[in-house]
């Protein structure tokens, strides 16, 4: 598969690795450009290359992973963006992101709101729940499913929450779908039983 990943941090980095490894390819952006990556894109080797933003966007068929800041997100090219799925990393923060009325009233999740600034693309809410050093340790290719570590899927749209779950199952993960982005995605926040719990599947209990 051809994916492309805006953000070159901890979860971006660490996703470009899982996915290389696993023999897809990665067009990896951030907002300093593509000479930043130098480093990172030849430690990754062959299936990895650096690009804008743009470029990376253009290169995904169909996924892009969104790892960026929360706050970033206006800063998205929704044109760049028409037509992929978007799955989105990112959590809300505020005292970096700064203060969100919707999202500190509960009203909205993170991920509707990129979804809403992104009309034309799937957003599906997916590796944000975990830190990415239990990205990088835990997964299991191979393994029993119930042995594997859990990962967490939610998204409006069948198709694009499927494709996101066999890519997880086959980088060793055990994905569970938990809904919709509005009651999915909350399931999956900071401070929800799941979040940066390093759970093996046999040990998930999700609320009916």
């Amino acid at each position: 598969m051809r994916i492309g990943i805006v953000g070159s941090g901890e979860i971006g980095g660490t996703m470009a690795r899982l996915l290389t490894t696993a023999g897809h390819e990665v067009t990896l952006a951030n907002r300093r450009g593509p000479a930043a990556l130098t480093g990172l894109v030849a430690e990754l080797g062959e299936r990895a290359r650096a690009g804008t933003v743009a470029e990376a966007c253009a290169f995904a068929d169909p996924l892009v992973f969104l790892a960026t800041p929360f706050g970033a997100h206006p800063s998205l090219p929704p044109d760049a963006l028409a037509g992929k799925i978007i799955v989105d990393t990112t959590n809300y923060m505020p005292a970096r992101d700064g203060v969100d009325p919707g999202l500190a009233a509960d009203r909205v999740t993170s991920s509707e709101l990129i979804a809403a600034r992104l009309p034309d693309t799937r957003v599906v809410k997916a590796v944000n729940t975990l830190n990415y050093k239990y990205l990088l340790d835990l997964n299991r290719p191979g393994a029993p499913w119930e042995q594997r570590t859990a990962l967490f899927v939610a998204g409006d749209d069948a198709e694009a929450n499927g494709i996101v779950v066999r890519l997880l199952d086959e980088l060793g993960f055990a994905p569970f779908e938990t809904g919709p982005l509005a009651a999915g995605g909350r399931r999956q926040q900071p401070g929800t039983p799941v979040f940066n719990r390093p759970l093996r599947a046999d040990q998930v209990r999700l609320d009916p």
